[in-house]
C-alpha cells in the first residue's frame, strides 16, 4: 500500500494537499506533519515510500532535513514544497537530492503529476524550470561567492535584504540574535563586502531575495 507524508508547518496546507492527494490514491495512507521533528517521529512508526516537505519549517530548514534524509535513505522520493519562486530555490533543492520543487501556487493543479513522476523514479520541474536548466544552471555559471554559502547563510541574506532586523531574523529562523549576528559578518567577511547596503545589494543582483 502506497504511504505519502506531507510536511508541512500550516494545517490548512496540509488538509488541501491530503484531499487532492486523496482523490487520485484512494488506497494511499496519507500521513502528516507540521515541523522536521514531526517528520522525523512520522518515519519512526511508517516506512514511507514518498514525501511531500515544505522548505519554510518552523524548526528546521526543509532543504537541511531533506540533506539529512537522503543520506539515510538515498532512493526515498521527495518532493519540495514551497512559497518561493523556483529560481530561488529550485536548483539548491535538486542539487541537495530533491526528486522535484513545487511552488505552492502550483500545487493543486500539478501535485499528482508531480507525485506520479518522482514515484516512477523521475524529477519533477515545471516546463519553464526545465528550459532554464538546459541554458544556464550549470555550476560553472553561478559565481564562487553564491556556490559557497550555506542554507543557512542563504537564509539570513535573503531575510536581511527583505529589509527584516536581525531580531524578526532570529526569531523566523528559530535562532539567538548573536547568531544571526555572527552569520551576518560572516557573509560580509565571505563575500568581501563591507557594509549591510552592499550586502543587500549583492543579495538583489543574485536574485536570493523571494
Amino acid at each position: 500500500m502506497l504511504k505519502i507524508l506531507i510536511v508541512d508547518d500550516h494545517a490548512l496546507v496540509r488538509q488541501g494537499l491530503k484531499q487532492v492527494l486523496s482523490e487520485e490514491f484512494e488506497s494511499a495512507i496519507l500521513g502528516e506533519a507540521g515541523s522536521a521533528q514531526g517528520m522525523v517521529e512520522a518515519f519512526q512508526e511508517q516506512e514511507w515510500d514518498a514525501v511531500v516537505l515544505d522548505i519554510n519549517l518552523p524548526d528546521r530548514s526543509g532543504l537541511e532535513v531533506l540533506k539529512e534524509m537522503k543520506e539515510q535513505r538515498p532512493a526515498l522520493p521527495i518532493l519540495m514544497l514551497s512559497i518561493h519562486p523556483e529560481e530561488q530555490y529550485a536548483v539548491r533543492a535538486l542539487k541537495t537530492g530533491a526528486s522535484g520543487y513545487l511552488t505552492k501556487e502550483s500545487a493543486p493543479e500539478e501535485l499528482i503529476a508531480a507525485v506520479r513522476k518522482i514515484m516512477g523514479g523521475g524529477r519533477y520541474v515545471s516546463a519553464s524550470l526545465a528550459e532554464r536548466l538546459a541554458v544556464n544552471l550549470s555550476a560553472e555559471n553561478e559565481t564562487p561567492s553564491r556556490r559557497g554559502l550555506s542554507d543557512r547563510e542563504h537564509q539570513v541574506i535573503s531575510r536581511i535584504a527583505q529589509g527584516k532586523t536581525v531580531t524578526q531574523t532570529a526569531d523566523e529562523l528559530c535562532l539567538s540574535v548573536k547568531t544571526v549576528s555572527t552569520y551576518r559578518a560572516r557573509l560580509l567577511k565571505k563575500l568581501s563586502l563591507k557594509t549591510t547596503a552592499q550586502l543587500i545589494r549583492y543579495a538583489l543582483d543574485q536574485q536570493l531575495v523571494p
